[in-house]
């Protein structure tokens, strides 16, 4: 069968219409932090992708726009190797993922007879030729599942499709936390490839996570790149599933939201959140909603809207900064309504600030 009569054959059955893609910001075009440094654990570049390590490599994560040719994928998710880790102690491992909230995974029926297959479909380029596993983590009962694939040629976009079958034990809890894990591995050391690689559903079991998986983290010279990220229902990879960028950053604003713009400092971006002073006993007070309905109640931190300043507001009418703590209370979903109070605070004065509010799992 032809893969256009795959797709038709998918697209016939239900399981191939739109917003079939189980990642989010696989094409990598939304990245509200923009480029990070040195992380050892934690976001950075392209939204929804978090980086993992133990030992002592860093990664700078980036969004980028060296792209596999004629795919129309603007961006890429570039991790440069800051730190190598060139001599892998038996505990340390290097893995790229994004989680996936487990009440977006109840049509793939896992922890029944009629649990369905997943395929994951990417795009890669690495330095490093060889294996390299992809593996589907299962958070609410401990199981994974791993696959290996290969780097053929170094340092150009290959196109990678795998399959993982269904899981049959182990039913995902229908909530907002963590359900799936898609993660790719770029190094491990013996502590999680000393086994059999895992490739049926099982219980974790760490020596079998990543056998065979090449160090791709060994150099600090290492640039690999990963764009095209699709995870969805059935056994054949259908094309990547391009939907507008308004409708991918609100799915991302779900887990992570600003009020200043991608691609700009907080101290440059016009058009930071206003408050009044009222009556005369020098206290500000207003309401902040998030752009969408946050995932949870977020970790909430304050900027001064003029110099950037972690956890101040700017009061504009006499050129200071003053703390934004007492503003950091009753914090729900979709905002919350704050006072501030300092004895700075004049009954005309005009408060400035910018958010961040973090809802990851």
């Amino acid at each position: 069968m032809s893969k256009a009569a795959q797709l038709a054959a998918l697209i016939g059955s239900g399981q191939a219409q739109g917003d079939r893609n189980l990642v989010i910001n696989g094409a990598m075009q939304v990245a509200q932090r923009g480029s990070v440094t040195g992380v050892t654990s934690g976001y950075g570049g392209a939204d929804r992708f978090q980086f993992s390590r133990g030992g002592a490599c860093t990664i700078d994560m980036s969004q980028s726009t060296d792209v596999p040719s004629g795919q129309g994928f603007p961006n890429s998710m570039k991790l440069d190797v800051n730190t190598a880790d060139s001599s892998l102690a038996a505990g340390d491992f290097a893995l790229f993922t994004q989680k996936i909230e487990a009440q977006n995974t109840q049509h793939l029926k896992k922890g029944t007879a009629s649990a369905s297959s997943v395929v994951a479909s990417f795009w890669i380029k690495s330095p490093i030729t060889g294996t390299y596993i992809l593996e589907l983590y299962d958070f609410d009962n401990s199981r994974h599942i791993n696959k290996s694939y290969t780097i053929n040629t170094a340092n150009t976009f290959e196109y990678k499709t795998i399959t993982f079958a269904g899981d049959t034990s182990g039913a995902l809890n229908n909530d907002n936390g963590t359900g799936l894990q898609l993660g790719w591995w770029l190094a491990a050391g013996s502590t999680f490839s000393g086994g059999t690689l895992q490739t049926d559903w099982g219980a974790d079991t760490a020596a079998n996570r990543a056998v065979g998986q090449v160090n791709a983290v060994g150099d600090a010279a290492n640039n690999i790149f990963i764009t095209g990220v699709q995870l969805e229902i059935g056994d054949v990879a259908t094309p990547f599933e391009h939907e507008d960028f308004g409708t991918t950053l609100r799915k991302c604003q779900r887990y992570f939201a600003k009020s200043w713009s991608q691609g700009s400092a907080v101290t440059t971006n016009a058009g930071a959140i206003g408050a009044a002073c009222v009556g005369n006993v020098n206290r500000a007070f207003g309401n902040v909603f998030w752009p969408v309905t946050m995932r949870a109640a977020p970790t909430v931190t304050w900027y001064s809207g003029s110099t950037g300043t972690v956890n101040k507001w700017r009061n504009a009418s006499q050129g200071t900064d003053i703390t934004a703590a007492s503003a950091i209370a009753g914090i729900g979903q979709s905002g919350y309504g704050f006072v501030l109070s300092s004895g700075i605070v004049g009954v005309t004065d005009t408060l400035q600030g910018h958010y961040q509010a973090v809802a990851e799992l």
